[in-house]
């Protein structure tokens, strides 16, 4: 009672110690219980610093003397007893209105239920808010015990008999023999054994008596039902960036309503941000977050967050029961036996939320059963349960720190690492072959769940075990391509190609992550500096007689030196691609072939061919939505280059939706950047404006945004302005895949410019690059120059 009106009052011990004028101590032998009666002074003394008054002090000092009942409903010989709460008010419960309505439900239907959860996680709160919520249906009273870690099953029975007014337990045959009674017993895993006899013969001699336990882990009780009591739900990363969106999450709900009670002014605008980290980090433990706020009295959100975001574990000395943070956890942790406590040590590998699956495969040959193993930890709370769905299981921070410490203790941990290192790598290598065709989403979607912990493998295996990061690295080269991140992949598949301890790795290993690093450099134009290596990975295809890796080498071959004006070779690697899939009967590769010759088509100016080839890949890729999206923007492209913009700004619109769906933001920006160059060029400057705008902070689309730009200048007779962006889409464009685009670059200079001896220095330089290529001037391009 006493720790349930001290926490209604948001008060710590040392505070509630401090108000009364009494020692510390005292305030936490009573919560433990082990100061069965106090002074009557040190009661008076509690009950003015917790404000308490009327009925609710009336009942804070009977209970202090041991006579539990409410004097103003004690029962009278001359009638029926009225309902009894001898139990203290709830505190106000945050986002556990589901909890509280499905306890509530379970009273209803079953005998015993026992709420179990990491120490610290409201089990106590919520079952006081459960009592009191129920209690209309108990007619026959509704009571508490709280159980210390020396109660014997006989002292449990004796407290349970006083505690609804009876001298013996045998009494209670009786006393709830009439009506509906519930009985709270708080606190059963510090006596496990006892509680459970007592429990069962509770359950023998009084059968109407409901009764609701709290615990650290499930107690032996007949005709029982477990409810695990969960963290609060707190913000994921890139969750809402608002104060108000922020405080939908419960875990922050609470913080904030904590906070208030030591700091008067509120959270500012730019502590948002860090509100949400810090919050993440506490895990959505009640104590955590109470500990956190606490802090907030000296300390701003920022430093809270520098001090403690990454260590929560030292987060005040005493939490409001008595015990530390690390002792909370480690209550729970200790009632695990050694092949749990190895289970948990090895489960602390992965960073982000993990299937049984993946559990299974880490945990293979360190434990038998990891389903049961499982069962326990999320049992004690201990693993976390949180949404639907494969990636479902976690450990709170709080935990994993804790047993991150066992785990170095025991020496282990890099053991650990590698093999998680190791576990993700062959999981990116299994997933490699859904990155193309209709599985991709999905695939590219699982690969951002596990964002985190493919991170985490990739540092440790690139200073521990480079062969396997190598591998994993080379794996993710699509993903990385799909989500934008191609700077980082390339960085990442250099140093590791780089580093002599990787050269012992797999040859098709090693070549792989050649061929990951030049299909990388493309879409920054550095293409040249990737060519040896994607010639290497290809040899070691070949020698391998890997088909698979030979088709991809040519794919990127063919656009190596596409973009780098070896058109002729270009055109060779495509062909050789188009023989070597068509030989051996694979028709996705056979139709990116086909899509890549399509630009050789182009080159000479035969677009009407290139529209028929396109058009068949489009209509050929059947469920694989990003090569018909793909094909569709380069169909768009081909009706711009002839003049059809209303059709390139239809193709290309359907090409944009679909590549918006599945990703790959490169091929993305090009269909767009064909869609607003075609509203430019039709002269429909508002809606090609619109694209400009979406473009501002795209690194990727600087060459077309300036070519955009170029034609909206000339529109309005702006030559100077043309000139200038024809200019800078040249030099931005140089060097990526498709020359064609520095050729109508270079028509836009010369078509702007005034001056008739830059006019023929940019037509020598046109004539230049197009004699290289072996490109022609489209008509669309003679026009524009006046030919």
């Amino acid at each position: 009672m006493l720790r349930a009106h001290r926490r209604a009052a948001g008060l710590t011990q040392e505070e509630l110690a401090t108000r009364a004028g009494i020692g510390v101590r005292t305030v936490r032998e009573l919560e433990r219980g082990r100061a069965v009666r106090p002074q009557r002074g040190t009661v008076d003394l509690l009950a003015r610093a917790l404000g308490l008054a009327g009925a609710a002090r009336t009942r804070f000092e009977e209970t202090a003397r041991g006579r539990l009942r409410d004097p103003e409903t004690a029962p009278r010989r001359d009638g029926p007893a009225p309902r009894t709460i001898a139990l203290p008010p709830p505190a106000p419960l945050v986002g556990r209105d589901d909890d509280l309505s499905h306890v509530a439900g379970l009273l209803a239907a079953y005998d015993v239920v026992l709420l179990t959860g990491l120490a610290g996680v409201g089990k106590t709160c919520l079952a006081l808010a459960v009592v009191h919520h129920v209690a209309d249906r108990f007619p026959g009273g509704v009571a508490g015990i709280s159980v210390s870690d020396v109660s014997e099953s006989e002292d449990i029975l004796a407290t349970v008999a006083s505690v609804f007014g009876v001298a013996r337990a045998v009494d209670l045959a009786e006393r709830c023999a009439g009506q509906p009674t519930l009985l709270m017993v708080d606190g059963a895993d510090r006596a496990p054994a006892a509680c459970a006899t007592a429990l069962a013969w509770l359950r023998a001699h009084a059968p109407r008596l409901r009764v609701l336990v709290t615990s650290r882990q499930p107690v032996a009780a007949p005709g029982a039902v477990t409810w695990p009591v969960s963290p609060l739900e707190a913000p994921p990363r890139g969750s809402a960036s608002d104060l108000t969106g922020l405080s939908a999450y419960p875990a922050v709900s609470l913080f904030l309503e904590r906070l208030r009670k030591v700091r008067r002014h509120p959270v500012e605008p730019a502590e948002v941000p860090v509100l949400g980290e810090l919050v993440r980090r506490l895990g959505g433990l009640p104590l955590a977050i109470e500990l956190a706020a606490a802090r907030g009295r000296v300390l701003a959100l920022s430093e809270i967050l520098d001090r403690y975001g990454h260590r929560v574990l030292d987060l005040g000395e005493q939490g409001p029961d008595g015990q530390s943070l690390r002792d909370a956890v480690a209550a729970s942790y200790r009632l695990l036996d050694a092949n749990e406590r190895l289970a948990l040590e090895w489960l602390t590998a992965f960073v982000g939320r993990w299937s049984v699956e993946l559990a299974e495969e880490l945990l293979d040959g360190v434990v038998d059963d990891v389903e049961a193993v499982l069962d326990r930890l999320v049992e004690l709370g201990l693993v976390s349960v949180r949404a639907t769905g494969p990636l479902r299981f976690r450990l709170l921070d709080v935990v994993h720190d804790f047993v991150i410490e066992r785990c170095a203790e025991a020496g282990h941990l890099a053991e650990v690492r590698t093999r998680h290192a190791r576990l993700f790598a062959h999981l990116a290598e299994r997933t490699v072959g859904d990155l193309a065709g209709p599985a991709m989403a999905a695939a590219v979607s699982l690969l951002d769940h596990l964002l985190s912990d493919l991170q985490a493998a990739l540092h440790h295996a690139a200073d521990a075990d480079p062969p396997t990061a190598l591998a994993l690295a080379g794996a993710l080269t699509r993903w990385w391509r799909f989500r934008g991140r191609d700077a980082e992949g390339r960085a990442w598949l250099r140093r590791l190609l780089a580093d002599p301890r990787s050269t012992g790795a797999d040859p098709a290993v090693r070549a792989r992550a050649q061929l990951g690093a030049a299909t990388l450099a493309l879409t920054h134009g550095e293409g040249l500096a990737e060519l040896a290596g994607a010639r290497r990975a290809l040899e070691t295809f070949t020698g391998l007689g890997d088909t698979d890796g030979e088709l991809a080498a040519h794919d990127c071959l063919s656009a190596l030196w596409q973009a780098i004006g070896g058109y002729d070779d270009a055109r060779r690697h495509a062909d050789a691609m188009l023989d070597l899939a068509q030989r051996t009967g694979r028709a996705r590769e056979v139709l990116i072939a086909e899509h890549n010759l399509t630009w050789h088509e182009i080159r000479v100016g035969e677009l009407a061919a290139a529209s028929r080839r396109l058009e068949r890949v489009a209509r050929q890729a059947g469920a694989d939505t990003r090569l018909e999206a793909v094909a569709l923007a380069d169909l768009a492209e081909v009706a711009r280059l002839d003049g059809r913009y209303d059709a390139a700004v239809e193709t290309g619109r359907r090409a944009v939706v679909l590549l918006a769906g599945v990703g790959d933001p490169g091929h993305l920006v090009r269909a767009q950047g064909t869609v607003g160059l075609a509203l430019a060029e039709a002269g429909a400057a508002y809606e090609a404006d619109a694209i400009l705008a979406a473009f501002a902070d795209v690194e990727q689309a600087e060459g077309v945004r300036a070519m955009i730009g170029g034609y909206l200048a000339l529109a309005r007779g702006e030559r100077t302005d043309a000139v200038k962006l024809f200019e800078a889409a040249a030099v931005a464009l140089f060097g990526h895949r498709d020359a064609r685009d520095v050729v109508e670059a270079l028509v836009g200079v010369a078509a702007g410019t005034d001056d008739p001896a830059e006019r023929q220095s940019v037509l020598a330089q046109l004539a230049e690059v197009c004699r290289g290529g072996g490109l022609v001037l489209l008509p669309r391009d003679l026009a524009l120059l006046g030919r």
